[in-house]
């Protein structure tokens, strides 16, 4: 969707900076220069908001539900984050011995109590790690 709102728009504004000439010069029009640039910005518009359509549908993807193929029927991966049990942790917090992703990182964070180094720790699921050990063997 995003795509021909980005397409539409560039169109739009093209249309509107062919009527700026008509706008200037000695027998000059100011509302047609008034209605080009309105236009203009109005295209400009459309690509801005086709452009955050695009974002928010990436956004969506990324944070989303998992794949099909990567359901483990309720059971959470091992070594995800301690608190929402979802995640891949990014750090761990020394004084609370917590492995924590970014979402309950933020939730978490206290500079003053806390010292935080990064996480070393992986998720995996016991299919990852059988796939894996049948490739080596």
């Amino acid at each position: 969707m995003g795509s021909w709102m980005v397409v539409a728009g560039t169109l739009l504004g093209i249309a509107g900076l062919c009527f700026l000439p008509a706008g200037m010069g000695d027998h000059a029009d100011t509302g047609l220069l008034g209605l080009g640039a309105s236009i203009f910005a109005l295209g400009i518009l459309i690509v801005a908001a086709g452009i955050y359509v695009k974002a928010l549908a990436l956004q969506s993807k990324a944070g989303g539900a998992p794949e099909a193929g990567e359901e483990n029927s309720g059971r959470r991966p091992r070594g995800a984050c301690e608190l929402c049990q979802r995640e891949m942790p990014v750090v761990h917090c020394k004084v609370h011995q917590f492995h924590l992703c970014g979402a309950c990182l933020a939730e978490h964070y206290d500079f003053r109590a806390c010292v935080y180094v990064p996480s070393t720790r992986r998720v995996e699921s016991k299919s990852a790690k059988s796939m894996a050990a049948k490739a080596h063997g």
